[in-house]
């Protein structure tokens, strides 16, 4: 399993288990999946970046992991919501370690916001940056 597909688990396995998230959103619709249109509301696991972390034994890597938010709704609020409860979550502890690989750290780097050209729906968007240690 690869490190970005370890932290891809451990990050739903919590956002799938945590209250504050699962009562603004349903377990069911906390996904990886790449169809429109994305049920209301949703977290669909997104894009993610893998960059050595550069220790000698070269086992670490950083994970930038994107979480897209997708409610219809005229304004951010309930997009804004997600997002919080999702920092929340991925803030309350360190992750389970996951695949071969230990998970030394994990922040919400950064948010965004954005109005669909729809008008009808809010997107928000999570970046999730993950310190990762390969087991020996």
């Amino acid at each position: 399993m690869s490190a970005a597909l370890a932290v891809q688990k451990a990050i739903r396995a919590r956002l799938s288990s945590t209250v504050g998230v699962t009562s603004l959103v349903p377990v069911a619709n906390i996904l990886d999946r790449n169809a429109l249109p994305a049920p209301d509301p949703s977290i669909i696991i997104g894009e993610d970046q893998a960059v050595e972390h550069g220790d000698i034994a070269r086992r670490g890597e950083l994970i930038f992991s994107t979480l897209h938010i997708w409610k219809r709704e005229l304004g951010l609020t309930g997009a804004k919501a997600i997002a919080s409860a999702i920092r929340t979550a991925i803030h309350a502890e360190r992750l389970h370690d996951a695949g071969g690989y230990h998970i030394a750290d994990c922040r919400v780097s950064s948010m965004r916001f954005l109005r669909d050209p729809d008008g009808e729906t809010a997107h928000g968007i999570v970046t999730i940056e993950t310190l990762v240690m390969e087991v020996a």
